[in-house]
């Protein structure tokens, strides 16, 4: 299962994030209860977040998809994106 990439809805400022969080997982439509925050090294500078979303049952599909490439930096509540 390949992650289809952040499924939230466009936030009305840069740093506030959407109401309905939906799971990135190809084909899921549950909400999300985890932001596993990540760069690529290569692209980004060390200090850049980028964010999928995971319900429970992905999260760790997710995050062992973007560890294995060395790009998992943290998995946080959604609650904690919204903070």
């Amino acid at each position: 299962m390949e992650p289809r990439g952040t499924s939230w809805s466009a936030p009305t400022s840069p740093h506030e994030p959407p109401s309905d969080p939906v799971c990135s997982a190809r084909g899921c439509t549950h909400p999300a209860d985890f932001g596993l925050l990540w760069n690529n090294p290569s692209l980004h500078t060390p200090e850049r977040r980028k964010t999928w979303l995971a319900c429970g049952d992905h999260r760790e599909h997710l995050a062992q998809f973007l560890g294995t490439r060395g790009f998992l930096r943290e998995v946080v509540a959604v609650a904690q994106l919204r903070a």
